[in-house]
């Protein structure tokens, strides 16, 4: 019920576009087609799900102050946290790099689509974002703080596959010309978000 809670609560609740406002940038940029828009969203739901998990792991056993006693007692007052950002930025960075080749390797023409936005993803503050709050949060199972980023990745595809079904259906409605392109997509995108607020008041 806990996994189910937090994997709710990372789709609807707390989702990275509508709550936090976090990956804009690849939001607005890639959001043009449905297409453009799922490939990538699959890119960060696997990213976000492998990450958190390992950043997880790095934080409680080697970067948290006495992270590292099962190494020895003796390291008790060690503490590492200040490496935090550069370590979950490198295991971001790492797997970002993974997700690139596998993507030109078995589906060019969604690689040529993304362009510069795919290896991006690397400073995508979403992801960040997912290591950072599972840190605040201090899960304290791997298994919930996997589920916090499979559901933190899943909202963030939902927003993004949102906007962009949106998108390509009012390129054939009338929009006045001072809004056409981001301005109406930052409006809409503010409804989406006032939207999702409705479900701030559900428990789970």
């Amino acid at each position: 019920m806990e996994y189910m809670s937090i994997f709710v609560k990372g789709i609807f609740v707390e989702n990275m576009i509508f709550a936090y406002f976090l990956g804009m940038c690849s939001y607005l940029a890639v959001s043009k087609t449905v297409k453009t828009a799922v490939g990538l969203g699959f890119a960060v739901i696997f990213v976000l799900g492998i990450t958190v998990p390992i950043n997880y792991l790095l934080e409680n056993y080697v970067l948290a102050e006495g992270a590292l006693t099962w190494l020895d007692e003796s390291y008790a007052t060690i503490d590492l946290s200040f490496l935090s950002f550069i370590m979950f930025i490198a295991v971001i960075a790492s797997m970002v790099q993974l997700v690139e080749m596998i993507v030109e390797k078995f589906a060019p023409a969604l690689y040529g689509a993304l362009g510069i936005f795919l290896p991006l993803i690397a400073v995508n503050c979403a992801i960040l974002g997912g290591a950072l709050f599972m840190q605040e949060r201090q899960y304290p199972t791997i298994g919930e703080a996997t589920v916090f980023g499979l559901g933190s990745g899943v909202g963030w595809w939902l927003a993004i596959v949102a906007i962009a079904a949106i998108r390509e259906k009012i390129r054939y409605s009338h929009v006045p010309a001072p809004l056409r392109g981001l301005g109406i997509t930052f409006i809409i995108t503010g409804l989406m978000g006032m939207a999702f607020m409705s479900f701030m008041g559900i428990e789970i």
